[in-house]
Order: structure tokens, then C-alpha cells, then sequence
């Protein structure tokens, strides 16, 4: 893929991303850093008062905490469905606070209990931290399904951007320990794949392109960054065994870099004989639904997955590893 004409954007968002490739060139490993700055000193903490949302902390093997924020419904309801919600940003940006209106559209169609973990990201300790605290808080989420009004037979996975590639490295990591079963997975345009593709090695699009790619995955390898000793856990694009993955559905948009490594990811789940599903957007740049979410396009794509996320709590329940 080459340059994107501003023609091949969505008609819905057009003269946002227009304005956005001028504003935003490329993030870089600073402009991480000032992001998740202001993001601690003006979002951490502060939850909206049509949720109930509350702090947790797990401890990790040194001592130090994990930080987890829990949304639950306003009035809850028993045997709910746990979520392990993974937030977006490079692996090198955001918390768990930016994603609370994810947490909102899944509650919006399903009885669920939404765990949100403040996972440790690249600017601060590079690849296993994230894949580390992510299985913690899959770990935490499990020990406290009683207090937490979750059914322990329903656990499911989700996230977006980076998010979904953790999302999609967890479910990996899960299976091959064998501790605790994942009954669905929803990696949203998931970062999966180090390696360039047709679609992420020559892409200029709006919010996301090549040059922001290529930083974030140089913080998140250090020093494995461009070499062949990249694992799985880290770029699940490089998993050689799919099988026995929990059922899974995502979206992307076509001209977004992690178009191909979607598909491809897709593909090698279903070849597995895992049930796998992407819905493809046609001119949509990465995270219209965090940017633009009232826009008739955003709407489509959340009311999809919505919809794809309710079939999935009346089906889907943890089955062992074969």
C-alpha cells in the first residue's frame, strides 16, 4: 500500500483525518511519553458518575502493584460475564480510563463485569511487562469472580489497537499454560505483526501509519526490535499454532496498516478450525470509533461488534485445551 489519497478516507471522516495527518505526522517515543503524562495528571482516577467504577490492585512476583480499575453495572446482576478489557495505545500510551466507554457499549448489551488493568507500557519496561500484568489481571479476575458477581465459566478477552494485539497474546499465552480457559476473544484492529506487511510498510494514514508503527514496536521488542527472535507472546502474528484458540471476532478498516495482518490473523484461526470473524470497513483509518465515535461509521462498526459481543455471552462458555 502507498500513500493513501484523501479520497480512499471514509466520506464520514474525511476532513477530520485530512486535518489529523497535518496535526499528528507520526508519534514518536516523546510524544508517547508527554501523552501518557497528561494522561495521569487529568484522566487517572477521574470516572464518570453514570458508571460504577472502583480501584483494585494485584500484586506482582516483586512486590510491586498492578493497578485495576472494575466497571460493574449500576445494578448488578448474578453470573455475570468477566471481561478483561486491554487498552489501546502502541503499547506505549493511555490507561485504562480512556476505554471506559468500551466498557459502557459492552454493558450496554450484556450482563458483564468489565477488569481494566493499568498494565505497564513500553516507555516504562519493554516487552513481557504488558503480557505479564495482562495475565495477572486475567489471574486476578478469576480468584475474585465471587466478590466480583462474575461467573467463573465466562471469561472473555478484548481490546483494541495494541490492546486487541495483547488481547490476541494473551489468549496465546493462556492456552499453552493451561491454567485458566478463555471462552471468547475480541481483538478490535489488533497489533499483532512486527514485520511489515502490504498494508502497515508504506501507509501514511491518519492517527496511525508506518513511521508510528515502526516506534512502537522498537519500544515494545527493544532490543529484539527487527531481528528473528521475536516470540509469539510478544507479535502474535508470528504464533505457528492457532489451534484451540477461544472463538473471535474483529474489525478493521481497509486502509489502516493492520488491514493484512488482521486478515491474515484471521485466517490462520479459522484454518485451525478456531470460529473467526473480521468485519472490514471500507476508507476507515485507525480508531475512528475512539476520534469520531457519533459518526454514522463508528456507529456501524460498535453496533456490529455490539451485536457480535451479545451472541457470544449466550454461547460461549471456557472449554478446556484439548
Amino acid at each position: 500500500m502507498a500513500h493513501i489519497n484523501n479520497n480512499q478516507i471514509h466520506p464520514d471522516v474525511r476532513k477530520l483525518g485530512v486535518v489529523v495527518r497535518k496535526l499528528v505526522p507520526e508519534m514518536s517515543a516523546k510524544f508517547f511519553r508527554r501523552g501518557n503524562w497528561f494522561m495521569r495528571h487529568f484522566a487517572q482516577g477521574h470516572f464518570p458518575k453514570d458508571m460504577n467504577v472502583t480501584e483494585h490492585w494485584a500484586e506482582r512476583p516483586d512486590g510491586s502493584r498492578l493497578r485495576i480499575i472494575v466497571a460493574r453495572p449500576l445494578q448488578p446482576k448474578p453470573l455475570a460475564t468477566g471481561v478483561l478489557w486491554l487498552h489501546g495505545g502502541g503499547y506505549a500510551m493511555e490507561i485504562p480510563e480512556i476505554d471506559l466507554s468500551y466498557a459502557r457499549n459492552v454493558q450496554a448489551v450484556s450482563n458483564a463485569v468489565v477488569v481494566m488493568p493499568d498494565y505497564r507500557l513500553s516507555t516504562e519496561a519493554p516487552y513481557p511487562a504488558a503480557l505479564d500484568d495482562a495475565y495477572l489481571a486475567l489471574k486476578w479476575m478469576n480468584d475474585h469472580h465471587a466478590p466480583l458477581g462474575i461467573n467463573p465459566e465466562q471469561l472473555f478477552v478484548a481490546g483494541e489497537s495494541a490492546g486487541g494485539g495483547l488481547t490476541a497474546a494473551l489468549t496465546l499465552y493462556a492456552r499453552d499454560q493451561g491454567e485458566i480457559p478463555i471462552a471468547f476473544q475480541m481483538p478490535l484492529y489488533p497489533m499483532l505483526d512486527d514485520r511489515p506487511t502490504v498494508s502497515s510498510a508504506v501507509n501514511d494514514a491518519p492517527i496511525w501509519n508506518t513511521k508510528s508503527n515502526d516506534n512502537a514496536w522498537r519500544l515494545y521488542l527493544g532490543a529484539a526490535y527487527r531481528t528473528d527472535h521475536v516470540s509469539p507472546y510478544a507479535a502474535p502474528a508470528r504464533a505457528t499454532d492457532y489451534r484451540n484458540l477461544p472463538p473471535t471476532y474483529t474489525f478493521v478498516g481497509t486502509i489502516e496498516p493492520f488491514y493484512q495482518e488482521t486478515l491474515t490473523y484471521i485466517k490462520h484461526l479459522q484454518d485451525a478450525g478456531v470460529a473467526a470473524h473480521c468485519d472490514v470497513y471500507g476508507g476507515w483509518f485507525h480508531g475512528i470509533d475512539i476520534v469520531a465515535p457519533k459518526t454514522a461509521i463508528a456507529k456501524k462498526a460498535t453496533a456490529a461488534w455490539q451485536e457480535v459481543f451479545k451472541a457470544a455471552t449466550e454461547k460461549y462458555y471456557n472449554q478446556k485445551a484439548d
